[in-house]
Order: structure tokens, then sequence, then C-alpha cells
């Protein structure tokens, strides 16, 4: 009986190295299958990731020119002007006007009566009255009193006169009597010449 011997098969061409091995795989590849065996494929390459974008500080705002402030309006300030004559003159013309009306019905005007009847301290009464000496409206005598000058008396009847045009006024349009009296205190000092006139045509017109 012949005997049989056995015949390793031939490698094949991927068999490379040891009999019964396979072989090493090649770096980046990964086996496939196919009709002539394993098929090495390259690995695809991972995709590069773009580098993270660095924040760039934005650039300081220029700061504002600084406005140049508007030239006031000239009847703006001529108003402003007149407001705070009308303000500095108010004191005097309400003094001189009470001193007139106590001279009528007294004969004098005492410092005690002056204060008592604008409602201020002695001392308020007595340091206005200085400044009436200063502005030549008012002379005063020992143990009698105060007295109007010239101007003063002047001063008094232009206030007189004005106060009881505002009141006619305001009486004309409906205000009562008593709040027209207090109102005309405040009013009769800075309201205008020509504002007056106006009072005057209205009354004159409604009569």
């Amino acid at each position: 009986m012949t005997a049989t011997r056995k015949v390793s098969a031939p490698a094949g061409p991927h068999d490379i190295g040891a009999p019964g091995r396979p072989a090493a795989r090649a770096a980046g590849t990964k086996p496939a299958s196919g009709k002539d065996g394993p098929v090495k494929r390259p690995l695809a390459a991972s995709p590069e990731k773009p580098a993270p974008a660095v924040a760039r500080a934005a650039a300081p705002a220029p700061s504002p020119e600084p406005k140049t402030p508007a030239a006031p309006d000239a009847a703006e300030v001529r108003r402003f002007s007149r407001a705070r004559t009308a303000r500095s003159a108010e004191i005097l013309e309400d003094y001189t006007e009470l001193i007139a009306d106590l001279l009528n019905a007294h004969g004098e005007a005492r410092v005690t009566d002056i204060a008592r009847r604008l409602g201020v301290t002695h001392p308020t009464a007595t340091k206005a009255l200085a400044r009436l000496k200063r502005e030549g409206l008012v002379t005063s005598r020992p143990y009698r009193g105060v007295f109007l000058t010239e101007a003063g008396a002047q001063m008094a009847e232009r206030v007189r006169a004005r106060h009881r045009l505002v009141v006619d006024f305001l009486i004309a349009v409906g205000v009562p009597r008593e709040a027209a009296e207090t109102d005309a205190e405040g009013m009769e000092h800075y309201v205008s010449d020509r504002t007056l006139s106006a009072f005057r045509r209205f009354l004159k017109a409604k009569a």
C-alpha cells in the first residue's frame, strides 16, 4: 500500500512569514473582504479641527467731543434780568407804599407799626429802612418815626396806582375781590407797562 503524503499548499501572495500565520497588517490599513482575500484599504484621515478663534478686544469708542453751549437767547436774558430787578425793587415798593398809608392815616410811620403790618421782625424792618435811606426814599427823625422823601412819595404813588389797576382787572375777569387784593400784591411788582396798558384798554372797553 502506497503511503500518502500531505503536501502543503503553496503560499499565497499575502502569506508572508511563517506558514499558517497571517501576514502582519500594514500600518494605516484595515482588512476588507474580497474574492482574493482581505483587501487592505487606507484608513480615512480624521478631519483636522480648526483652531479656536481668538477673541479680539473691541477697540474703545472715541470719546465724544464736548458740546459748546449755545449762546443764550437775548430775549430770555432780558426777561430774567427784568425779573431780578423786580424782585430787588419789591421790598422798596412795599415799604414806601405802607409808609405812605401810615402817614395818611396817623401822620407818622413808626418802625414798630411797619414791622407789625408787614409781618416781619423789628430788626428786619430796621435793616430794610436803612436800605431805603441809602436809596434816598425815606428819612427818619428822632422820636418822630419815618417819613418819605419826594422820590419815596412818587414811588408809593406809582405802586398804589398799579395795585388798584391790577385789582380792578382781576375783578373784571371774575376773580373775587379778596383774592384779587391778595394776588395783586405779588403781581403789581412784576407786571410790565405794556401789560398795564392792555389792562387799561380792557377795562375801558368793558366799561
